[in-house]
């Protein structure tokens, strides 16, 4: 269903103004402003959610939908809306609930509670909850037109069309904080890299980055160094202009890419004679074909989640290579250590399952809290795959903690081993101090009774960041 604005089809636009003029001046309502906003709809009747949106689509707002609360926290994530308007009675979770829960996610949200005239009382105890105001069913529509405009105009969570972070899914600090170095660094054409582990979701990153930077109407090009051959991995990256017959010459990533963005995913794999390629290429002014001549205008993006340095000093990667490609480094943390959106998480990855055909499936509190303190080696590929399994396996709508025990190995209620338990304490602990002081090395160094560089060589090994507390990282 398209929400555009019906069109003007006077020649050239003569006549438009004077039109619009008429039509604000016999209209209780002021006109709405272009692009006024998105708006989610959370309603378990679907008659009511295709007329508020036929009538806040007119309007010239933006409306998706949903008809529960966990495809609504779900929405919110992909597709932050200025503004929830919800049904107060629902199940699973009614809209009380579900107001709290987008509260405590996002607290600059606003929400609008649709209500019948029996549950007024709870309507109000919503609005004592946070939500901005409610909406009496059957909802006139002046009323709704004048009370979302409000709504908007006093919220601070602002949607930006194109949204380039859209499809990465999380509320904590710390992600916030590389979210805003991906940002700044898609300003420039300077190459990335993304440091991380194995399933932290660095392509989603580079993802954002190219839909944030001005090459975003061009290609992004993806090769894995990993996966492939040397000759086989050459002709991908380079082409291969000797193809006899009139079939057309492989040009190659660099060139399919040109204008774009190319991600080169696990660039510590790359052989020593591709270093050796790619380095040339880069020296060239991305002259990557000199026989034709052709040049490319490529921003290059690499990940790794080996230690490029260390590989370095061991001879394993070419040190002029590291240093052109290590421009802007940007650490993508581990799920262990955003522990705070494994809930958005999982809410994200249970709504793509139910897409896919399942029922509706939830998760018991229980069962959330095991997926929170459960380790992630594999992170946030390990949690998806984890989530699809459970749903394609339960028999019940509610997930239980047994279930996730087992799919975790059965090894998450047992008791944990000596060192284990002690490091996870260590780490804690270290976290807990830190978070005290703002990120403070010397206080923190002063509470836990140790000198800076004890404390230093602790954080080292528990692999702690003071950076993750402080209040203005940047700083």
């Amino acid at each position: 269903m398209s929400h555009d604005s019906p069109p003007v089809t006077t020649s050239l636009g003569h006549g438009m103004k004077d039109r619009a003029s008429k039509a604000r001046k016999n209209s209780h309502m002021p006109a709405p402003r272009r692009h006024a906003g998105r708006i989610l709809i959370v309603d378990n009747d679907p008659a009511l959610r295709r007329l508020l949106s036929l009538r806040l689509g007119a309007a010239n707002y933006e409306v998706t939908t949903a008809d529960n609360a966990q495809e609504a926290l779900s929405e919110c994530a992909r597709t932050r809306p200025n503004l929830v308007i919800s049904d107060l009675r629902m199940e699973p979770m009614d809209g009380l609930g579900l107001l709290k829960e987008l509260k405590s996610r996002w607290p600059e949200l606003s929400v609008i509670i649709l209500t019948a005239h029996g549950t007024i009382p709870e309507a109000v105890e919503a609005t004592q909850c946070g939500a901005f105001g409610f909406l009496v069913k059957p909802v006139e529509k002046l009323e709704l037109l004048g009370q979302v405009q409000r709504a908007i105009a006093a919220t601070a969570f602002t949607y930006i069309k194109g949204d380039w972070r859209a499809d990465i899914v999380s509320r904590s600090r710390l992600m916030d904080d590389r979210l805003k170095q991906a940002n700044r660094a898609a300003r420039t054409d300077s190459p990335i890299l993304l440091v991380g582990e194995s399933g932290t979701g660095k392509e989603l990153f580079a993802r954002a980055i190219h839909a944030a930077s001005s090459r975003r109407g061009k290609s992004f090009v993806v090769v894995a160094c990993q996966t492939a051959a040397a000759r086989a991995l050459e002709t991908e990256l380079f082409g291969d202009e000797s193809v006899a017959g009139g079939t057309a010459p492989n040009v190659g990533a660099f060139r399919s890419a040109h204008g774009g963005t190319l991600l080169l995913h696990e660039i510590g794999r790359l052989s020593a004679e591709l270093q050796v390629r790619l380095m040339n290429a880069l020296l060239e002014e991305h002259e990557v074909a000199p026989r034709y001549r052709a040049r490319t205008d490529v921003r290059l993006i690499c990940t790794t989640s080996r230690d490029l340095r260390e590989l370095t000093n061991k001879g394993e990667f070419r040190e002029d290579l590291f240093y052109r490609l290590n421009v802007l480094s940007i650490e993508v943390p581990p799920l262990g250590r955003r522990r705070e959106d494994i809930p958005l998480l999982v809410s994200h990855f249970l709504a793509q399952a139910t897409e896919a055909g399942d029922s509706g499936k939830i998760y018991s509190p229980k069962a959330v809290e095991l997926l929170m303190t459960a380790d992630w080696p594999g992170n946030v590929r390990q949690l998806f795959d984890l989530v699809k399994q459970n749903v394609a396996l339960s028999p019940d709508k509610i997930m239980s903690e047994v279930l996730v025990q087992q799919s975790l190995g059965g090894e998450s209620g047992g008791v944990r081993s000596y060192d284990d338990a002690r490091d996870e304490f260590s780490r804690d602990y270290l976290a807990r101090n830190l978070r005290s002081t703002a990120g403070n090395i010397s206080k923190s160094a002063r509470l836990a009774k140790r000198n800076r560089t004890d404390f230093y060589k602790l954080l080292s090994r528990y692999r702690v960041r003071a950076r993750d507390f402080k209040e203005n990282p940047s700083t």
